[in-house]
């Protein structure tokens, strides 16, 4: 991968990084560039609006899960591309205690193995100078990591800004750009983060008002000025093993959350990939001989999952010879019954007695590393994986046989196993929390 590129980072979440760098992209492609945007760490909304911006994929790179060759991989999205814009996740610097595949999952990871410079996004809200501390840190917190300077953003009047661009001089840092508050580029978000990209119909438009606004009060000529080629050294990589040669995979609103690289290494083993919608009652695929389904918002829209009897009845039939799997979102979708926010229990697809409540929200995050104890479809076996789980769900009955041994980031066991049965006809349903990225280093191997 050649084009130079960048990433767009900041001191914490909550900065408006995401919308800085969706300014960004869409400026840049306005401009007439072709913009390949990344993410750092485990997140499927960001990317579906980096892409909606930039007008093809974005794409995952996670120090923790992943080994470098597989980054490296990842990052040949870029051929052809004039830029990169790569969007970290929380802080700069911040991940897990203990490193992965790669490193802890901190975003500073990802900027270091590439070789990307970071402009860090300051909300000054509340301060003057003192911003310039911050970013001071920030720059020299990581030796060898290139810090090419700041965004400011949230600035609340000329005379703010004055006051925080002469600390940054002070402390020999860059403004590359300083954005006064303004509501009305700023996305809407909700209980798992921001709302989906396919649910703003408004999107183009906001996309338009952020790349004009971000190219008004950006250098975007300094921008592209410090991006700098990606040092990577593509090679073989092990690939995340198709779960089938045919794949029913659900796909519609409740059932988003899928990783383009899974997808394209799946394809790349020579799957078929065959998408049914659930919420509009479709049924796999007949001639399937495995069914996936992803993550997503089964909660909001379960009283439609519990109305989609064909649905329900077709994926029983399916799964009497044919392996069914489901991750989170999915998983809960093939419990015995979901309980939304307002108390009501739903009837889902009962191939499982998973039992799920989103009426006492608890959130459960972070990376899992999952040594599956009964195998999972196709080669997938029973390898070691690398994900993450992300959810509010509690659970209220889990009465099947534990599909995994799930464990932290800090080797600690968790109690989400996920679980799975066998159906009359002899087939594996199963199901977890867990979100699988990529296969484990053999070094973590049972």
């Amino acid at each position: 991968m050649t084009a130079p590129g960048l990433l767009i980072s900041a001191p914490a979440s909550g900065t408006g990084k995401t919308t800085v760098t969706l300014g960004l992209i869409a400026a840049f492609r306005a401009a007439g560039l072709a913009v390949q945007p990344f993410k750092c760490g485990p997140d499927y909304i960001d990317p579906a609006f980096h892409a909606a911006a930039a007008g093809r994929p974005s794409v995952n790179l996670d120090s923790w899960a992943m080994a470098p060759e597989r980054i490296a991989v990842q990052a040949a999205a870029a051929e052809g591309a004039d830029l990169v814009i790569a969007e970290g996740s929380m802080g700069l610097f911040d991940g897990v205690a203990r490193a992965g595949e790669t490193g802890t999952g901190a975003s500073a990871d990802v900027a270091a193995l590439m070789g990307w410079p970071v402009i860090a996004v300051l909300d000054v809200s509340g301060q003057a100078q003192t911003a310039a501390a911050v970013a001071a840190g920030l720059a020299g917190f990581r030796p060898g990591l290139k810090f090419a300077g700041v965004i400011l953003n949230k600035v609340a009047s000329p005379r703010h800004e004055a006051l925080v661009r002469a600390g940054m001089q002070a402390a020999g840092l860059a403004v590359l750009g300083a954005l006064p508050r303004k509501a009305a580029v700023a996305l809407p978000e909700r209980h798992l983060g921001l709302v989906q990209a396919e649910e703003l119909p408004r999107l183009q438009g906001i996309l338009a008002e952020a790349a004009s606004f971000v190219a008004a009060h950006c250098d975007l000529e300094a921008i592209r000025a410090v991006a700098l080629a990606g040092q990577t050294s593509a090679r073989a990589v092990p690939p995340v093993h198709a779960p089938g040669g045919r794949i029913a995979l659900a796909r519609d609103a409740a059932f988003s959350f899928v990783y383009p690289h899974l997808l394209a290494d799946w394809r790349a083993q020579g799957a078929t990939i065959l998408p049914f919608s659930p919420l509009a009652d479709e049924a796999p695929d007949a001639s399937a001989d495995c069914c996936w389904l992803p993550g997503g918002y089964p909660e909001l829209h379960a009283g439609r999952l519990a109305a989609a009897e064909r649905f329900r009845d077709e994926l029983t039939a399916f799964a009497d010879t044919r392996p069914v799997h489901g991750e989170c979102g999915g998983y809960m979708a093939l419990g015995a019954g979901l309980v939304a926010a307002d108390g009501t229990r739903h009837r889902m697809a009962g191939l499982l007695g998973l039992e799920t409540s989103f009426a006492k929200r608890r959130m459960h995050l972070g990376y899992r590393l999952a040594r599956p104890l009964h195998p999972l479809p196709g080669p997938l076996g029973t390898a070691a994986l690398r994900g993450h789980e992300f959810h509010y769900a509690t659970i209220l009955g889990q009465p099947d046989a534990p599909l995994a041994a799930v464990e932290d980031a800090n080797g600690e066991p968790v109690p989400e196993t996920g679980s799975c049965r066998l159906t009359s006809g002899g087939a594996r349903v199963s199901g977890t929390f867990f979100h699988l990225i990529a296969p484990a280093s053999p070094k973590v191997s049972p």
